[in-house]
């Protein structure tokens, strides 16, 4: 027997962070895409050679000011053939010369960065519609955007740093530790070499600190955002309910969670920043104090003096950017966290190896013992034996929770069977593709969901490029056509989200349109009518008819009025077939169908009187 896979969890715990950068890795350096992968050496090379110019600069800057001090050493006359002038030039293009090597590596790796964004961003997009629909229905629609939105703004952030910040801020710090070991003395470089290693130990040890307190602000911000989302989406019930007020209490207790995390946060950065200017104006006092009093012995000169604070100064900068970058890399890394975990989560429904398309020569949808449960301790359906012959109709009836919709949501292989099997001209679907099987199914739900775009962008999204003509043909079909050309802007018209400027019955048409236009030999309405007041019903009712010549149809009805004229109609009950045959033999068997027929006419008829 082929089993359910378990639901997926939600639940887990934070990665270490070097995994979460391994991940990231692939995207920098793809394999076997050699163009890539020549811009990121290019644009390495470019970044060293940026760095040597960085550090080379001072040394002009020390030979002007000797230069103009009188200070120039007599084996120096270079220095005295160049000039103070020439000097204070050099400086200034070797400045130039560092900020347009930079520039350049940031044109040269922008194409890099950019593809590789777009590759991340299109593959998590695609698992998602990969991930079934148990999964879907645990999560909320704010919640997975805000998930990709941080996650893909902290890949791009690491693009850059990983490859233009951790490597060149330790090749900078090793080139300006060597030079003022060779220029002034192991004691210069010792208190350098403190500074820095201080720093880097309290950035790396409260940076962890703060990762905690970003983590729970994220969660809050995640919270805060989904109850925002739900409440827009579903505008209309607010109203209906005036609940506005307790929408709005809702949202400011998520928001009063966020910010209490985001006081902390802030809190945390003020106490980061002292930390780090402490440590780093301690070290720079301690060179400066010596250089000042070299310069008082007369052991050093003032351009000496100027080149240690010059190197300083190239020390200090990229320290701070190296606080602020590690910070930022832990704060990405829990951003990122979620998508990566978002991509790791495997597909409940996948094709079986070996899969081939879907095959129909007539359309005969056969469940032979076919059982399911959405959870094991809870069974829905028990060995429903079903046969729809290809080109009849099928109409599947009973009391809500018997499992009429779970018979639709498995023809359509949302959830595979638990036990017993569910074919298509003799094909198990659990054995062909899910893309052939889906392109065989059209589906009419009872509530149409449309895009925020155009009439004519939502008929057509039945098929992939259909003409405007055909578009039209599937609207005639649908009895939509002359509504739509009664509109102002036609086919050009906005929906409104989930098409909330259309009326029930309007929607319902331009769903069937498009499925019509998708043209599938297998048709599958799922309480296609229940929503729709009895006028609107006629009509779409005729649309539906027309829909299903000459295909399989299997409808799902509550309203049994819709589905009399029906080949075969089948009575579900807790799971079970318990009655099934023609609307007059059921009628006439006074069974379970009969009695639920006498309640449905007496309702009509206390709604007529």
């Amino acid at each position: 027997m082929r089993g359910m896979r378990p639901s997926v969890t939600t639940d887990r715990t934070p990665e270490n962070g070097w995994l979460v950068l391994r991940k990231v890795a692939p995207y920098l350096w793809p394999r076997g895409n050699t163009p890539v992968r020549v811009k990121v050496v290019i644009s390495v090379v470019l970044l060293v050679i940026a760095k040597l110019t960085a550090v080379a600069t001072p040394w002009f800057y020390k030979a002007a000011v000797d230069s103009l001090s009188g200070e120039t050493a007599q084996d120096a006359a270079w220095f005295v053939a160049v000039g103070a002038i020439g000097l204070t030039v050099a400086y200034g293009v070797a400045r130039m010369m560092e900020v347009g090597f930079q520039q350049l590596r940031a044109a040269v790796f922008s194409p890099v960065e950019q593809g590789a964004l777009r590759v991340i961003a299109l593959q998590t997009f695609q698992h998602i519609h990969k991930l079934s629909l148990r999964y879907h229905l645990t999560r909320r629609t704010g919640g997975l955007s805000r998930i990709i939105e941080r996650g893909v703004k902290g890949v791009a952030f690491l693009m850059n740093v990983l490859i233009f910040g951790i490597a060149p801020l330790i090749f900078q710090l090793g080139l300006v530790l060597i030079i003022l070991w060779g220029a002034f003395g192991w004691t210069y470089m010792g208190i350098v070499a403190v500074t820095v290693v201080a720093y880097v130990v309290f950035t790396l040890k409260v940076t962890e600190w703060r990762v905690k307190i970003r983590y729970e602000m994220n969660k809050q911000d995640t919270e805060a955002n989904q109850k925002a989302v739900d409440s827009l989406l579903n505008f209309e019930t607010v109203k209906y309910f005036n609940a506005e007020g307790g929408e709005a209490r809702r949202y400011d207790q998520a928001m009063a969670g966020y910010e209490t995390a985001a006081i902390k946060t802030e809190r945390s950065l003020a106490f980061l920043n002292f930390g780090q200017t402490f440590l780093i104006t301690s070290g720079l006092i301690a060179v400066m104090v010596l250089a000042a009093l070299g310069v008082q012995n007369g052991t050093l000169t003032v351009g000496d003096f100027v080149m240690v604070n010059a190197y300083m100064i190239q020390i200090t900068m990229p320290l701070n950017f190296l606080g602020s970058m590690y910070r930022n890399i832990r704060q990405s890394i829990v951003d990122m966290e979620d998508m990566f975990y978002l991509l790791e989560q495997p597909a409940e429904i996948v094709d079986a190896p070996g899969a081939q398309p879907l095959k129909v020569t007539g359309g005969t949808v056969t469940l032979d013992h076919v059982e399911f449960a959405y959870d094991p301790a809870r069974p829905i359906l028990h060995g429903v034996d079903l046969e729809v012959p290809a080109g009849r109709t099928l109409a599947i009836v009973g009391h809500s929770g018997s499992g009429k919709s779970t018979i639709g949501r498995l023809l359509f292989r949302f959830y595979d069977v638990t036990g017993g099997r569910l074919m298509i001209d003799g094909q198990d679907l659990r054995d062909v593709t899910q893309d052939s099987l889906h392109a065989a199914i059209g589906v009419v739900p009872q509530d149409t969901v449309l895009f925020n775009d155009t009439i004519r962008y939502n008929i057509g999204y039945g098929r992939d490029g259909a003409t405007y003509d055909e578009i039209v043909e599937a609207a005639k079909k649908a009895k939509i056509h002359d509504f739509i050309m009664g509109l102002p802007e036609g086919y050009e018209t906005q929906v409104g989200e989930r098409g909330l400027k259309l009326s029930g019955g309007e929607k319902q048409r331009v769903g069937i349109a498009r499925t019509l236009l998708k043209d599938p030999p297998i048709l599958l309405l799922d309480e296609a009518t229940s929503a729709l007041d009895t006028q609107t019903e006629r009509g779409i009712l005729g649309a539906l008819k027309l829909a299903g010549e000459g295909r399989t149809v299997i409808t799902i009805a509550h309203r049994l009025s819709t589905i009399a004229d029906s080949d075969e109609i089948v009575v579900l009950e807790a799971g079970h077939v318990v009655e099934r045959g023609t609307h007059e033999a059921l009628l006439q068997a006074g069974g379970k169908y009969a009695a639920m027929w006498a309640a449905q006419a007496e309702d009509r008829d206390a709604a007529a009187a």
